[in-house]
């Protein structure tokens, strides 16, 4: 990828600290588009922003000092589980005592750490989005909270299944609203992704929304390749809805 393209997205603040592979992934769906490079640019900015920043407040990519509640309400996503995070984490956790926690694209979701109320956890959010990781590492550091975020493409496969052998044993994986985010960047990543993470994991809780963020209407997609591929390939534990978000629980 041209430096100097890369250095004209990466211009814009909320873009500035998402790692290199996810700008060219973004760069390259528009890449052979019959148009100038700059409208290149500004749709790989528009995909960008629709992926990492559009459901985030502004206030979250500068404050660090704030309630846990204060900060899952600015963003989208994570105020609409906030009713939710404790029946949420009992029926993921209901047969463990200690997990590690491998939360992928995780943004802010660490800040609901204290919902992991009657298990020992160690918490590992990977996230593009370096802003959030700043955010949720002060979050940890300053409660001494046994957690922490790494600032990682989720595209860099090799290195977050790395990252994933170096927690504790057993491990379950939350891919929370993000098979869409990876869809969009790159076809099938997701399954391939899935198919090379399920050997490390106890288990994997993927969701995704079944209503609109915001608007709460229905989706008109369901999302049935991810259900069958999981159906097909996986030992399916539990599937669940709550609040607008549908949850599935699987094992190799």
């Amino acid at each position: 990828m041209d430096l100097l393209i890369l250095k004209k997205i990466k211009s814009k603040r909320d873009f500035s600290q998402i790692p290199d592979k996810d700008l060219e992934l973004a760069f390259n769906k528009f890449s052979k588009r019959q148009v100038g490079e700059e409208e290149k640019i500004g749709l790989t900015k528009e995909l960008l922003r629709k992926t990492f920043t559009a459901f985030i407040s502004k206030k979250l990519l500068s404050l660090k000092d704030k309630d846990p509640e204060w900060i899952l309400r600015k963003h989208i996503s994570t105020r609409e589980r906030l009713d939710y995070y404790k029946l949420l984490y009992e029926r993921i956790f209901k047969d463990y005592k200690k997990v590690s926690i491998i939360d992928l694209g995780g943004g802010i979701n660490g800040f609901s750490y204290k919902f992991f109320s009657k298990i020992k956890v160690d918490y590992l959010c990977i996230e593009s989005l370096g802003q959030l990781n700043e955010l949720v590492n002060f979050y940890f550091q300053k409660n001494k909270l046994s957690g922490k975020a790494i600032h990682e493409s989720l595209f860099e496969k090799e290195r977050i299944i790395n990252l994933i052998q170096e927690t504790k044993k057993p491990r379950v994986i939350f891919l929370f609203k993000v098979i869409d985010a990876l869809e969009s960047f790159q076809k099938d990543y997701s399954k391939e992704l899935i198919f090379d993470l399920i050997p490390l994991a106890d288990r994997i809780v993927l969701s995704f929304a079944t209503k609109s963020l915001g608007k709460r209407t229905n989706f008109k997609a369901k999302r049935k390749w991810v259900i069958r591929f999981i159906e097909e390939n996986f030992n399916l534990l539990d599937d669940f809805e709550f609040g607008g978000e549908r949850y599935l629980v699987f094992s190799k």
